[in-house]
């Protein structure tokens, strides 16, 4: 992604005295130059901490952290620290799904109420007042189907995605359950959605299990990812980065501690975002996708379900630009605006950018500036963190271009 947006003033008030680093997994110019260029965003006070990795089939290629996971006391950040990964959960989640979809438990155009009872007679805003508040709502022109929550071209929306949804208020009586009435009928576009958790419901109510405990014993588990959670057990709760972010109601000013910090548990966690996790266990996960479904010995999807997932599910439809309805994200784009597309769980990158991922990479983010991307083509896949608001901060976005350029010079110089 990149920001649409000309910068973002600021600077953060990280000492070099409380900088941090590791040894990348591999000693040569390529890792010694990615080491130099993430060391040095930690120290111009770019960002205050970052977590990066670079895979192929066979194994991790580089792996370092640099700065700190907390502004307030300076701890030093480390290359099993865990981050709240927020939607970097979504592919996990349409993994999930797919396994069941493999099973014959349900079918890709299924309309989802057949499983989801609560889903049956969604309304289309026909007009909403942003004065007044006031709105009138249509019956949908056809029931959503499983691909469409998948791919975000269900209507749904987030508040931050959509002014429409952030200022919404629906009148007594009225329920949606998954945030409010569709933007759009479903199939019609390509909008950022809480679709996710839809498919979250669907993965609970076709395998009796809730969310954590169907990840644990399907993917986590058999991938040994063993440091990826909604609820953090205590006795890892220290190796949490802080929440952070910008200071200001703009989200614009230097980086500081989020107050309250959000404990350790999550009471009812959704398909939609809430895992934390380090950018090991993240890297398994990439890995596996790099192999087909499998790693280690552990198959947890067939190599044509992983194929499926990474083909265009959204047709004609583009991928476009989103412009943020609050603060917590600045506007954001993609590589290429309106030729992009979304698979089941992955953007998918249209045009090759030289020195950058190739066509057909998949790819996505998490709101606090945790990012992935998995390119096929060219058998290699990065995972870098960082852990701040706004979402697709100028700084942030210019350290992920430079460690992603990184990556390739150093396989390329391997190869």
């Amino acid at each position: 992604m990149t920001r649409t947006t000309a910068g973002i003033g600021g600077t953060m008030g990280v000492a070099a005295a409380q900088l941090a680093g590791t040894a990348s997994a591999q000693d040569s110019p390529g890792s010694a130059a990615l080491d130099a260029s993430l060391r040095g965003a930690v120290e111009r006070g770019d960002v205050p901490g970052v977590v990066a990795l670079v895979t192929d089939r066979e194994g991790v290629l580089y792996q370092s952290a640099f700065g700190v996971a907390d502004v307030a006391t300076g701890r030093p950040l480390t290359t099993d620290a865990l981050f709240r990964i927020a939607s970097m959960t979504k592919p996990v989640t349409s993994l999930a799904l797919m396994q069941l979809v493999e099973q014959g438990r349900l079918g890709l155009d299924d309309p989802a109420e057949r499983y989801l009872p609560e889903l049956a007679g969604l309304k289309v805003f026909e007009s909403f007042d942003a004065a007044s508040g006031d709105y009138r709502l249509r019956p949908a022109s056809r029931p959503a189907t499983v691909r469409h929550f998948l791919t975000h071209t269900s209507g749904l929306a987030y508040p931050f995605t959509s002014a429409t949804w952030r200022d919404f208020k629906p009148r007594a009586g009225e329920a949606y359950p998954f945030g409010g009435p569709l933007l759009f009928d479903p199939g019609e576009r390509w909008h950022y959605s809480t679709g996710t958790d839809v498919v979250g419901r669907l993965v609970e109510v076709l395998s009796g299990q809730q969310l954590e405990e169907y990840f644990r014993q399907h993917i986590f588990a058999p991938l040994g990812m063993d440091d990826t959670f909604y609820n953090v057990p205590e006795a890892k709760g220290p190796r949490l980065v802080a929440q952070q972010q910008r200071a200001g109601e703009r989200m614009d000013g230097a980086i500081e501690l989020q107050e309250p910090q959000p404990g350790l548990a999550i009471a009812a966690p959704i398909g939609g975002g809430g895992l934390a996790s380090t950018a090991s266990d993240y890297g398994r996960f990439v890995r596996m996708l790099l192999n087909g479904g499998a790693l280690d010995g552990a198959r947890v999807l067939e190599a044509e379900t992983v194929a499926l997932m990474g083909r265009n599910h959204i047709g004609e439809v583009p991928v476009p630009a989103l412009e943020s309805a609050l603060p917590r994200s600045a506007h954001f784009t993609f590589i290429a605006d309106g030729r992009d597309k979304w698979g089941l769980g992955f953007l998918i990158t249209a045009d090759q950018i030289p020195g950058k991922r190739s066509p057909g990479s998949l790819s996505w983010g998490g709101i606090n500036n945790t990012f992935f991307w998995i390119d096929p083509a060219r058998s290699i896949a990065g995972v870098i963190m960082m852990q701040y608001l706004p979402f697709a901060d100028a700084m942030a976005l210019a350290v992920c271009d430079e460690f992603e350029r990184g990556a390739y010079r150093l396989v390329d110089a391997g190869r």
